[in-house]
């Protein structure tokens, strides 16, 4: 199985912070935020390699950054280089994922994560569900307990099974207080569907809940609901929140 983090954005939202810094590698308490993401993926045995796609204006930075770790994963650590210099011509998320899977010529198992999704459940368990659940692809949930909250997220609903059954990309009148964050598995069955999707030149490639949208409704998908604490850093205000959070 390999692992890929997502880490092209530009952040745009997080200037001047980002302007000369990947948001991945800001620190959130006293480390990388991408390094909460790494201590966890290197929990799952499965994994083999982590995979990092980056753009290239921050490509020299993931570079510098991996050949610091003092602690090497026994996992290998690869940085992929997307090709994209700025905002206006960036590939998007999904056209990221369809880009590594392309670029490395991945043929096992895949588990995404984006580098800026801080979590506190551990990655085994979603991936023991996700697991069980081929050949179906699977998605983490967090649970936001108030529908009101969800209408800045993508909004999933399950069945009693657990299966996806709605996806709302920031509704104004919730189904559900679920929300999908940054945290998938596809199985090596379902990898060419990134290229069915974006074959249809019409759809988005940036927000990856569009994705999962159109995957529930061609194929099952399952939401797995993960505990603890869970921060999207999106803007300054959560950057600064995640960071005192992680400071006590």
């Amino acid at each position: 199985m390999k692992a890929l983090l997502l880490a092209a954005g530009y952040a745009t939202r997080l200037y001047p912070l980002t302007l000369d810094k990947p948001k991945a590698l800001l620190n959130i308490g006293s480390q990388p935020m991408i390094d909460y993401i790494i201590e966890k993926i290197k929990r799952v045995r499965e994994i083999d390699e982590i995979l990092v796609v980056t753009n290239h204006k921050f490509y020299g930075c993931f570079q510098d950054w991996a050949n610091r770790q003092t602690d090497k994963p026994t996992n290998r650590l690869t940085i992929i280089d997307d090709g994209t210099l700025s905002n206006d011509d960036r590939l998007g998320a999904i056209g990221d994922i369809e880009f590594a899977i392309r670029q490395k010529d991945i043929e096992e198992d895949l588990l995404v994560v984006g580098g800026d999704n801080i979590f506190e459940t551990a990655l085994i368990d979603f991936v023991e569900f996700a697991t069980s659940k081929k050949p179906a692809s699977c998605i983490a949930l967090y649970d936001l307990a108030d529908k009101k909250l969800a209408t800045k997220y993508g909004v999933v609903s399950i069945d009693a099974k657990g299966r996806v059954t709605d996806f709302q990309e920031k509704p104004a009148q919730p189904k559900s207080s679920f929300i999908s964050t940054c945290i998938y598995y596809f199985p090596l069955e379902k990898l060419k569907k990134f290229g069915e999707y974006l074959s249809d030149g019409s759809v988005s490639k940036d927000a990856s809940g569009n994705y999962i949208k159109w995957l529930s409704k061609n194929d099952s998908v399952y939401g797995y609901v993960v505990s603890g604490k869970w921060y999207d850093i999106g803007d300054l205000e959560s950057y600064q929140k995640a960071d005192k959070d992680f400071k006590r």
